[in-house]
């Protein structure tokens, strides 16, 4: 992986392709390693599909002490990495927490989208009824670290049917995954704001999406103005139909 220099911290990224930019930011538990199979693939439907490790995740740096990041934070890493790189305006693919800093550049920073795939965006202050399953979340953390500590903790909140491999690249990352927890909640943009993005936007959700994130997912959609919604979880379509 290479490495540019985000806001103040090292960000190893990889890339693909020659065509359009596009720039995956991904979720929470997550890193740019689960991405790569898809950047071939992207980089065959025509663009220059990079992805880069988070702050605190996978090769990429993080602050010390590390225990909270923002939105805003995470959106000024990606901005410095798409303007090191020379690659924007770009096609943004966030997944999760990932989402949420895609949304943000849209809003903040229009000049380096032209488009935006939004997977699981958990804009959750639109749904009432997320704070149960907040508290739910927080409750098997809680469990997790008496249990076994800050590794059965990412483990409990994956689930028990997450696959292994995603489970270990989670727990290599714990100070990304609990600076991202202590986070998630940090942005909440106005409804006006959201009407105010004129990019074209890809809303997707999976199949198994928990009820909250699907909700979350509606209500963005509703009020993005140039937005399609798909709940198959195929991101990847999603991506190449905003490539063209």
């Amino acid at each position: 992986m290479a490495e540019i220099e985000g806001a103040g911290v090292a960000l190893h990224y990889v890339e693909r392709g020659s065509g359009a930019p596009l720039l995956v930011v991904h979720a929470m538990a997550d890193s740019a390693a689960s991405w790569e199979p898809a950047l071939g693939a992207l980089a065959d439907a025509g663009a220059r599909a990079i992805a880069y490790d988070r702050r605190g995740y996978g090769a990429s740096g993080a602050p010390e002490p590390y225990t909270s990041t923002t939105v805003q934070e995470q959106a000024e890493d990606a901005a410095a990495l798409l303007r090191a790189l020379d690659c924007g305006p770009a096609l943004l693919v966030g997944d999760g927490f990932g989402a949420l800093v895609a949304l943000e550049l849209l809003v903040r920073l229009p000049e380096l989208a032209f488009a935006a795939v939004l997977a699981e965006p958990p804009l959750l202050a639109f749904v009432p009824d997320a704070s149960r399953a907040l508290a739910a979340e927080r409750v098997v953390l809680e469990e997790g670290l008496r249990e076994g500590g800050v590794a059965r903790a990412i483990e409990a909140w994956l689930g028990d049917d997450a696959d292994r491999s995603a489970v270990q690249r989670a727990q290599a990352s714990p100070l990304g995954f609990f600076a991202d927890y202590a986070g998630r909640s940090s942005w909440s943009p106005s409804r006006r704001e959201l009407r105010g993005v004129r990019m074209a936007v890809a809303v997707v959700t999976r199949p198994a999406s928990a009820a909250h994130v699907a909700a979350a997912a509606d209500a963005a959609a509703a009020l993005l103005p140039n937005v399609r919604r798909s709940h198959d979880g195929d991101v990847l379509a999603a991506a190449r139909m905003l490539l063209g």
